[in-house]
C-alpha cells in the first residue's frame, strides 16, 4: 500500500481524469476478491451470437431452460439478499438484455457479474447497466478512438496507476470492477449529483449530453 500512497498525480489528456484519491480507491477495491473469477470467467468470453443463428425453440421450452439457468446462477448469486430477490432481478434484467446478447447463459453470467461488482462498489446495478449500454452496447471488445477499452470503456492508464499492468480490461469481470469503482468515486466527489458524476466518468465535465443519454437508458433498466 505504501507504493500506491506514493503515486504521482497525473495530468492525463484522456477521456477520464485520474485523481490520486480514485487510484487509491481502485487499488483497495481491485485487490479484494481478485482471485474469485472461476465461474464468472465465462462472462469474460461473451460472444454476441447473431439472432439468425439461433434455433427456433417453442416459448415453453425456452422458459423451462431459462428457469433452470436462473436456478443455477441464483445458487452462486452471492450479492443478493435472498433467492427471491435474485430470481426476480435476473429474470427482469435478462429480458431487457436479450436485445444485446442472444445466449441466455451468457446473459445471466454477465448479469451476475454486474450485480456483484455494482453491489460491492455501492452503485445501483441498473445504473451500471445504463452506463454499459451507453458506453459500449455490451460489446466487451469495444475500443474508443482515445483508447478506452471494454464493456465500461476503461482507460488503460489505470492499470499502471494501481500497479496491476497485467490486468485484462477486455475481460468483463475485470472491466466491471474498474468501472464500478470509478463510477462510485465520481458519485462521491459530486456529492450524489448523478448528472455531474456521469459527466466526470465520461470525461465531459461541464456538458451534460452524455449524462442525459445515461439517464434515459437508466429509465429503461429500472
Amino acid at each position: 500500500m505504501s507504493a500506491l500512497l506514493a503515486m504521482r498525480s497525473l495530468a492525463v489528456n484522456s477521456r477520464h481524469q485520474a485523481p490520486q484519491a480514485c487510484a487509491l480507491a481502485l487499488a483497495c477495491g481491485l485487490l479484494v476478491g481478485a482471485a474469485e473469477l472461476s465461474a464468472e470467467q465465462m462472462a469474460g468470453n461473451i460472444i454476441l451470437t447473431p439472432a439468425t443463428e439461433q434455433p427456433i425453440i417453442p416459448q415453453s421450452t425456452v422458459d423451462d431452460e431459462l428457469r433452470q439457468l436462473l436456478k443455477n446462477h441464483i445458487e452462486r448469486a452471492d450479492s443478493f439478499t435472498d433467492r427471491f430477490d435474485a430470481e426476480a432481478w435476473l429474470m427482469l434484467m435478462d429480458t431487457r438484455l436479450a436485445r444485446y446478447i442472444k445466449s441466455p447463459d451468457e446473459r445471466l453470467a454477465l448479469l451476475r457479474l454486474i450485480h456483484r461488482e455494482a453491489t460491492a462498489a455501492d452503485v445501483k446495478p441498473e445504473l451500471v447497466l445504463a452506463v454499459i449500454e451507453t458506453e459500449s452496447h455490451f460489446d466487451r471488445f469495444a475500443i474508443s478512438p482515445v483508447g478506452a477499452m471494454g464493456i465500461m470503456q476503461i482507460m488503460p492508464f489505470w492499470k499502471n496507476e494501481i500497479g496491476r499492468p497485467e490486468d485484462n480490461l477486455i475481460d468483463a469481470a475485470t472491466n466491471l470492477r474498474y468501472g464500478c469503482i470509478i463510477l462510485k468515486h465520481y458519485i462521491d466527489i459530486a456529492d450524489g449529483r448523478l448528472a455531474e458524476a456521469l459527466a466526470r466518468y465520461n470525461g465531459s465535465y461541464g456538458s451534460y449530453r452524455y449524462s442525459a443519454k445515461v439517464m434515459d437508458a437508466w429509465e429503461r433498466w429500472r
